[in-house]
């Protein structure tokens, strides 16, 4: 299967930039030839726009693209990142047409998230995952769904939405976990909250608070985010998807223990 296929079975549109620059270099030690290999052909097969900004970051500094081709790619992303879902999804049925592939989103392992950072007046970050209604159809009655990692305060958290059994009424709903990556030693005094976009309003609605204090590969979270039966969230009549799209949004604001 080639790297332009949608059906790529990858971890994420980062571990795709990172195979395509190990194989340039290998084929192309020359930087002179490596960079016009990369920006005349291999980068169109790079969907630039589901790589996260970390490694966004990296590209602009990346010595294998020549620093205007760099700049513009990089733009385009964010730009794509920072658009409203509608023109997202509008931008991506353009292209489904053509042989252009970068507005589609693959089936990654694990889900893009769109991530805001705050350092001031304390580090902060809001995430936004969004899931089709059959890929949460599709969880039923165990699965689970991971997000991209996104890094604060210098460590790795990712969010996992669940399909499980309520414990107290012992029937199936959606719940929803933060979690902190293993690597690393630190310890962070972690508030956050978890919410989602309902109907009618199409706003955000805060379902839960908490606080915990994170080490690696622990974490912590509500095994019935909407407090209804599985039944009832994925239904046809459901308020919890909008066109389709379930949008739920963790704010996290963290303080490094001492």
């Amino acid at each position: 299967m080639s790297t332009n296929s949608d059906d790529l079975q990858i971890a994420s549109e980062d571990a795709v930039y990172d195979f395509v620059l190990k194989w340039a270099r290998a084929q192309y030690p020359k930087l002179e030839d490596r960079r016009e290999v990369l920006g005349s052909h291999l980068a169109q097969y790079i969907r630039f726009p589901y790589m996260t900004c970390r490694k966004l970051k990296k590209v602009l500094t990346c010595n294998d693209f020549d620093q205007d081709v760099a700049s513009k790619i990089v733009l385009e992303a964010l730009f794509y990142k920072a658009d409203a879902p509608y023109r997202q999804r509008s931008l991506a049925a353009e292209e489904s047409v053509t042989s252009n592939r970068r507005f589609i989103e693959r089936a990654y392992k694990y889900r893009p998230v769109k991530v805001v950072e705050f350092e001031l007046p304390r580090q902060q970050c809001v995430v936004y995952l969004d899931l089709k209604r059959e890929e949460c159809v599709n969880l039923f009655p165990s699965g689970r769904v991971y997000s991209q990692a996104f890094h604060l305060g210098g460590q790795g958290f990712f969010l996992s939405a669940h399909c499980n059994m309520d414990q107290q009424s012992s029937f199936y709903c959606l719940g929803l976990f933060l979690g902190m990556q293993e690597k690393g030693s630190a310890s962070f005094a972690v508030d956050y909250e978890f919410a989602a976009r309902l109907k009618p309003t199409e706003e955000f609605v805060c379902k839960y608070k908490g606080n915990y204090t994170f080490t690696g590969g622990k974490a912590v979270g509500y095994r019935n985010l909407f407090a209804v039966p599985w039944t009832s969230f994925v239904a046809e009549d459901s308020i919890y998807f909008i066109n389709g799209i379930l949008h739920l949004r963790a704010e996290l604001t963290i303080r490094l223990c001492s």
